[in-house]
């Protein structure tokens, strides 16, 4: 029997799944509810739409049409916001410009997505004036002054805020295929030049919906209309989490702040109230440490902790300081969210027990399949001790790395997403991420965690921060070494921070090939383009022994 469907009135409106009707009942329900940029600009969310509608037609002005890809090269703010919205809903690609990487890398991914119209903050004008005759393709930019007065580049078609003005709030947004790309950006890898992933508006719309649902499943504190949200991942990296249109599809009160500058970030906090947020362990520190000096409450600020892992020791830190964290877990393959923490079925709230279960990588949200496997894409048991390659599928993520075949035939290996990324998972879905493929350290016929030692590494007193890499060894292949940034007026010692190594290797949870011979202290982390520490520097740094490196020197 063939399948059947639903019959249709012949004026029934057939909707599509697209970013715009994220808006629809948020302009319903909180058409006054605030917007909020530093302490520069309010508005409502009525005019929110009014401004998507003038940005779309300044655009339009300028030659943009279906199909096009536009670049934003801007900080956390409510233009972002508005290129969320406008750039997709006019059927156009939005590029999210990682400002971090290299000019030359920024003219790659400017050049390999096709962009032809660019919105340029101020800062990024050096940049630009370095790079525009490397894109050739561009043929508009606007200049984002941010209030300031100064004279426009000459490569400026006009001011943001100026030729938004002058446009028209009437654009003819118009519905279209909601498997139409509406977004497109670059992530970075060990090797090669970025790669670029793509994703639809069908995909973002379900995972918006799919990311807002997993705190009705769970006792824990959540995001909810109640809520004032403040992003602190960069809007250019992976749709800030998706979290901005989530918060704009509950209408929730919004503050932007700009550049991350501590200050700011905990002057709006306190002044409007922010209860939610979003960040990687290093903001969350600077936001410690920043309060540490001003004495800023931090109590009931609730926070999705990603992008690395979040440490029992930071944890107990900041719930010391009142706040409420969670751990999650994606990549920019995946939109980026795959799992939140929560509590097991039956565990009691407790700072030690949280300590353990909420720094997890969590469990799956809705419509997202999770397995760990090995050789040949074999299962592995779902007991919380086993481990292999954590593979996914969820309708969100992307389908291919753009213009590299053998990459996305790489990534998409046996129909499953492969996220490198070595995990063990529970009977109740509770993913732990234990290390990535390529930084397990293999020595003396043992494979060693580094997350696992940089865990225990991280209470020792006087240690700010940690990682742990794998050297050559000319007798074990590999060893594990610890490089550290010391907090001020500390100088730990390899002594010190084997010392929670021993006791680990005694109760059985660590091998005893896991203990250091080494220890550097280093003054500040290499990090990548997106904040994470950058561990391919480190073992390029400190790859030769100490003692050969001084002969190195010497010599």
């Amino acid at each position: 029997m063939p399948l059947r469907f639903a019959e249709r009135a012949d004026e029934a409106y057939s909707f599509p799944l697209t970013i715009g009707h994220l808006l629809d009942a948020a302009l319903t329900t909180s058409g006054d509810q605030e917007i909020v940029y530093r302490d520069q600009l309010r508005f409502t969310y009525r005019e929110l739409r009014q401004r998507i509608g003038r940005l779309a037609s300044l655009l339009s002005d300028l030659g943009a049409d279906e199909g096009m890809t536009i670049g934003v090269m801007d900080w956390d703010s409510h233009r972002y916001l508005e290129a969320y919205f406008a750039i997709p809903m006019m059927g156009a690609v939005l590029q999210t410009v990682n400002v971090r990487l290299s000019p030359q890398q920024i003219a790659y991914t400017l050049n390999h997505a096709s962009a032809e119209i660019l919105l340029v903050h101020r800062d990024f004008f050096p940049l630009i004036d370095a790079i525009l005759p490397a894109l050739p393709g561009v043929k508009a930019i606007v200049a984002i002054m941010d209030g300031t007065d100064g004279p426009l580049p000459a490569y400026a078609k006009g001011e943001y805020e100026a030729l938004s003005a002058a446009a028209s709030p009437d654009f003819p947004f118009r519905d279209f295929d909601e498997n139409a790309i509406a977004t497109t950006f670059y992530t970075t890898g060990t090797t090669g030049n970025p790669k670029g992933v793509a994703f639809s508006h069908r995909q973002l719309v379900l995972h918006t919906l799919a990311c807002n649902a997993p705190f009705g499943v769970t006792r824990q504190r959540g995001l909810g209309v109640e809520d004032v949200y403040m992003p602190l991942t960069p809007m250019f990296h992976v749709h800030a989490w998706g979290v901005p249109y989530i918060a704009t599809m509950l209408g929730l009160k919004q503050v932007y702040p700009g550049r991350y500058e501590p200050g700011m970030i905990l002057k709006l906090r306190a002044q409007e109230g922010v209860s939610f947020s979003h960040c990687v362990p290093t903001i969350l520190q600077m936001l410690l440490a920043g309060a540490d000096q001003t004495g800023a409450d931090l109590s009931d600020w609730f926070m999705i902790i990603g992008g690395a892992a979040l440490t029992p020791a930071l944890y107990r830190e900041a719930r010391r300081k009142g706040m409420e964290l969670v751990a999650g877990y994606g990549m920019s393959e995946t939109a980026p969210t795959l799992s939140i923490a929560r509590r097991r079925r039956g565990e009691e709230a407790g700072l030690e027990a949280d300590a353990t279960t909420l720094t997890m990588a969590g469990v799956p949200v809705p419509l997202v399949s999770a397995r760990i496997v090995g050789e040949g894409m074999a299962d592995r048991p779902a007991d919380g001790e086993a481990r292999g390659e954590l593979v996914i599928r969820a309708p969100w993520l992307t389908q291919s790395y753009t213009g590299d075949p053998e990459a996305s035939q790489a990534l998409w290996r046996g129909g499953w997403l492969h996220t490198q990324d070595v995990a063990s998972i529970d009977a109740q879905g509770h993913i732990q991420i234990r290390d990535r493929l390529k930084d397990v350290i293999k020595t003396g016929g043992e494979w060693i965690c580094s997350l696992s030692i940089e865990e225990l590494i991280a209470g020792v007193e006087g240690v700010a921060e940690v990682a742990v890499i794998g050297v050559p060894d000319a007798r074990w292949g590999e060893r594990p070494i610890a490089v550290a940034v010391a907090r001020p007026d500390s100088a730990p010692t390899l002594e010190a921070v084997n010392a929670p190594l021993e006791r680990a290797v005694e109760t059985g949870r660590i091998s005893r090939y896991a203990l250091l011979d080494r220890l550097e202290l280093v003054e500040a982390m290499p990090r990548t383009s997106v904040g994470k520490v950058d561990k391919k520097a480190l073992r390029a740094r400190f790859a030769i022994p100490a003692a050969e490196m001084a002969m190195a020197v010497k010599a």
